[in-house]
């Protein structure tokens, strides 16, 4: 609910903490921080908000919570890297939230984490390969 409104919201986590949200035909980026009180503060386009989880039940997964995604997803690259890891192969099954693989930016290692419990369907990356953000590294159903 936006403003006491039932509307329809696409979000994907991005990267720890950080949602990509299709809002109205908009995108956005949102930095989510989980507050002691179970409130989520949410900063978005210079604005801060409050959000609080009504169904806790609907918001499950790990850290806090991130929505399970559902159907065929596709994990892309978040940042440009160089892939140094791969942690799964073509049809393991993985859980939500477990490492896919490892990119390397700017001298840091970033665990790409699976959106969805599933079967890993395709990998598309190779270890030592660059990849450029939004790349597509692996598809899980």
């Amino acid at each position: 609910m936006l403003d006491g409104k039932p509307v329809a919201v696409d979000a994907v986590e991005i990267a720890p903490h950080i949602l990509s949200v299709l809002l109205g035909g908009q995108s956005f980026e949102i930095t989510v921080t989980p507050s002691p009180d179970g409130k989520l503060k949410l900063q978005a386009v210079g604005q801060d908000f409050i959000a609080e989880v009504i169904d806790p039940r609907a918001w499950s997964g790990r850290r806090h919570g991130a929505v399970e995604a559902e159907g065929r997803q596709q994990v892309l690259a978040p940042m440009p890297g160089k892939v140094v890891r791969l942690l799964v192969k073509e049809g393991d099954h993985v859980e939500s939230g477990q490492g896919l693989l490892v990119v390397e930016a700017m001298k840091m290692q970033n665990e790409i984490r699976s959106p969805k419990s599933g079967t890993v369907e395709r990998v598309l990356a190779k270890e030592g390969q660059p990849v450029n953000a939004g790349e597509a590294l692996c598809v899980v159903s």
